[in-house]
């Protein structure tokens, strides 16, 4: 057998420059929180070189250059999502148990006053240019929209399912998935309307979202899909991820699925103008949300340590566990 020295080579250096192409991402660090075992989403605020997470009746603010936990916001009963408006120097969360909105000063942490939404409010995005703030509800079905400046629920709009995490899109408009019946909306800041809702088959209840430079969208599904797909509804890949996950971010050209039940983290990347699974990443199981600051290349996802389950329970997080793990690539 005649062998093509060339082409082999060729091959070889190609398959070498794919392998080292794929991220490898490590564990660097873990903030310890302690306290209830129970959170949500995390947000970054870059520039203010903070990380927010969501803890049950409160959330926590991390230093990012020191991993320090540096305040807390009081009293945000069942806190799911966190928003930042910088330049009204306010930020916001959507606290489920109370169905409201609390306004916090950026300086200082405390909370102002409250805005009263729809049942159980759970993603919250800010779009600056409108200055508008969504909240999303989970038990009612639909969004808050409220002026950010005034403080006042504008419009409130009806969605087509129970939405889940949301994101702003560079058209304005926000973006956001649809758990009970797999599908994702957007909604119109400009007219307050749902713009349009596309059918994500054959993605079940998909929570996580995230969007890249490029405006396409990622979204995890509960059957451990990621689906691509563009701002008008077309799916254009599902790379398979792991399980149990409940949050995606994008950085470094890469989408990262938080993988709860494997305790890992599927890296998605554009290969050759296709989106596929590139690298899986261990983390901890629990991990089940995320998110990424691209000041410092630096992923953060919350965990805890749990109690075996007993028959069909749900696992229980074991209190003063709570921590946040820190990702690098290497």
């Amino acid at each position: 057998m005649k062998f093509n020295f060339k082409l082999t080579a060729l091959l070889l250096a190609l398959s070498s420059t794919a392998f080292a192409a794929a991220p490898a991402y490590k564990i660097v660090d873990t903030i310890a929180i302690g306290g209830a075992a129970k959170w949500d989403y995390l947000y970054v605020d870059s520039e203010a070189h903070r990380l927010y997470v969501t803890h049950g009746t409160q959330t926590e603010v991390i230093d990012t250059q020191t991993n320090k936990v540096v305040g807390t916001i009081a009293n945000t009963q069942g806190v799911h999502g966190v928003a930042i408006a910088r330049e009204l120097g306010i930020g916001f969360t959507s606290d489920g148990v109370t169905d409201s909105v609390s306004v916090f000063d950026l300086a200082t942490l405390k909370v102002s006053s409250s805005i009263k939404v729809g049942t159980k409010p759970d993603a919250i995005v800010y779009a600056p240019v409108s200055q508008k703030l969504v909240a999303f509800n989970g038990k009612s079905n639909n969004a808050s929209i409220i002026d950010a400046k005034t403080l006042k629920v504008i419009a409130t709009v009806a969605v087509a399912g129970k939405p889940e995490f949301a994101v702003v899109g560079a058209d304005g408009n926000v973006y956001f998935n649809l758990e009970d019946v797999g599908q994702i909306s957007s909604i119109n800041l400009a007219t307050n309307t749902v713009s349009q809702t596309h059918s994500l088959k054959p993605c079940e209840e998909p929570t996580g979202l995230a969007m890249d430079d490029k405006q396409h969208l990622f979204s995890v599904c509960a059957n451990n899909l990621m689906m691509v797909s563009t701002t008008s509804g077309k799916v254009i890949a599902q790379p398979a991820i792991g399980s149990g996950p409940d949050g995606v971010a994008f950085m470094d050209g890469y989408a990262f699925s938080a993988n709860g039940a494997d305790g890992n983290m599927t890296v998605v990347g554009e290969v050759n103008g296709k989106f596929q699974a590139v690298a899986t990443i261990p983390t901890q199981v629990g991990a089940r949300t995320i998110a990424a600051d691209p000041a410092t290349h630096r992923l953060y996802l919350p965990t805890a340590d749990f109690k075996a389950a007993q028959g069909t329970e749900k696992r229980q997080g074991i209190p003063d566990t709570f921590r946040v793990l820190v990702l690098q690539q290497q």
